[in-house]
């Protein structure tokens, strides 16, 4: 078939129609269509964590194939953005890898912190206000889902400010004890999380909410008192409902990986039988990130006819631990998960045109499709060989830390891409700190009117 007679689909998923079908490879009808100012209603950002373009493509080839696409592939504007912090005594000096702390602060906040820092300044330690304080300030219901702990970094860079992201929980406050309570501080993340009242509060990391604040009471005591609902387990979500705020549990850390499959290895293990993933690892008592996403939006979107909307962060956390853990099967599974609860958000901006999607990751990571390593041509590090969707052999590589244990962030831009309200300003070369000032511009100024319920 010559590229004339080729036909592209533009896949299905965009805010306000159905799928855009292109001839030709022009799509300039379709984004002209797609070309929305004004604000939105709702914004729901999904942030991969550790999904750079090796991530996604690694994911892409193993599932669905090298010509294939995933729902994240369907958005009509994409661009990347650079994920640079500062260092801590010299703030006007970029650190050019990230960690998830100093990456999240940038988009929660638009300032540029130090690496470990959560929407706190580097050296002076100021708190910076949060893109999600300044969404209930202007009456949108929040949510903050992930499939990490949720006192982790990326979820606690919008309902928290300390020092030092390890201060998790009232009994984690070593390295940042200005901020206990005792000492009139906020508390620990997960204190703040709670004292945030935010409305919509889901993933892993029970045990940090089951310890005892400063003033004797757990955290998970304290969220009772705030009204939270508070469930820990899949079967327990379908009892939640609109009318109270939600603190769902999952696991007593980080929630378990969708699929597994045999962690890489210094060549030439694992290139000689290329593996395939088991894709059933998830124990059916924790909710998929799919299922909490369908159930945020339940909860936090108003009736029809409210113009009460919502902020919602939802992140694919797992695939930078894995990557960490040179654990492809791991990694792959987790960034299918994030697909899908991608999808999840594009079935429901499909009917609420007035939705700003972003869809992004904090930084990039370790891992890297090589050509399949010979003797006479060794490679460095720890690789795997997967059996794709093709049906060929894809080598993996991981070799950022090739003698140590965990795999490191690679400083390099990474994905964004967007449909909706002023998701045009994501193409070309932004920074983390430019996507805060998108999302700012996109909510509705002014005080939205709140429903008279809870969340």
């Amino acid at each position: 078939m010559t590229v004339t007679g080729q036909r592209v689909l533009i896949a299905a998923a965009v805010v306000g129609s159905a799928a855009i079908a292109a001839q030709d490879g022009d799509r300039t009808a379709a984004i002209r269509e797609r070309l929305m100012a004004g604000q939105a209603r709702s914004i729901i950002l999904f942030l991969g964590d550790g999904m750079g373009d090796s991530e996604i493509t690694i994911a892409r080839n193993y599932a669905v194939g090298a010509a294939g696409r995933l729902a994240m592939d369907t958005f009509t504007f994409t661009g990347a953005y650079t994920t640079y912090s500062v260092e801590e005594r010299q703030p006007d000096l970029p650190d050019y890898v990230t960690d998830s702390a100093a990456s999240g602060t940038g988009w929660a906040t638009g300032s540029k912190t130090s690496n470990g820092r959560i929407s706190t300044t580097a050296g002076s330690d100021r708190d910076l206000k949060t893109i999600l304080e300044i969404a209930r300030e202007r009456g949108y219901r929040t949510g903050d889902i992930t499939t990490a702990e949720l006192t982790d970094a990326t979820p606690a860079v919008l309902a928290s400010h300390v020092a030092n992201r390890a201060c998790q929980g009232p009994a984690d406050m070593a390295t940042c004890p200005q901020d206990r309570k005792s000492a009139g501080g906020p508390g620990s993340i997960a204190e703040q999380e709670v004292d945030h009242e935010v409305d919509v509060l889901m993933g892993g990391g029970s045990s940090r909410f089951e310890q005892a604040t400063d003033r004797g009471p757990s955290v998970l005591q304290v969220a009772l008192t705030k009204g939270y609902r508070i469930v820990s387990s899949a079967a327990g979500l379908e009892y939640a409902a609109r009318g109270q705020r939600l603190l769902g549990l999952f696991a007593a850390g980080n929630m378990t990986t969708e699929w597994s499959g045999a962690e890489a290895l210094p060549y030439p293990s694992n290139i000689a039988r290329p593996q395939t993933c088991d894709t059933n690892h998830r124990p059916d008592h924790e909710p998929s990130l799919a299922a909490m996403t369908a159930k945020a939006i339940e909860l936090l979107d108003g009736e029809p006819s409210s113009d009460v909307g919502f902020f919602l962060q939802v992140e694919g956390a797992s695939i930078d631990k894995q990557d960490h853990a040179a654990n492809p099967c791991g990694q792959i599974g987790e960034t299918m998960a994030f697909d899908r609860a991608i999808r999840v958000g594009l079935d429901y901006a499909r009917t609420h045109p007035q939705t700003l999607l972003v869809v992004t990751a904090d930084h990039a990571h370790t891992s890297q499709i090589i050509s399949v390593p010979t003797d006479a041509h060794p490679p460095v590090g720890l690789v795997s060989a997967l059996r794709t969707k093709d049906q060929a052999t894809m080598v993996v590589s991981y070799a950022t830390a090739p003698f140590h244990q965990s795999q490191d962030h690679t400083g390099t831009q990474v994905r964004i891409a967007a449909d909706g309200p002023q998701a045009a300003n994501v193409m070309g070369v932004i920074d983390q700190t430019d996507l805060f000032r998108l999302m700012l511009k996109a909510m509705k100024t002014g005080s939205v009117r709140r429903s008279t319920e809870q969340p």
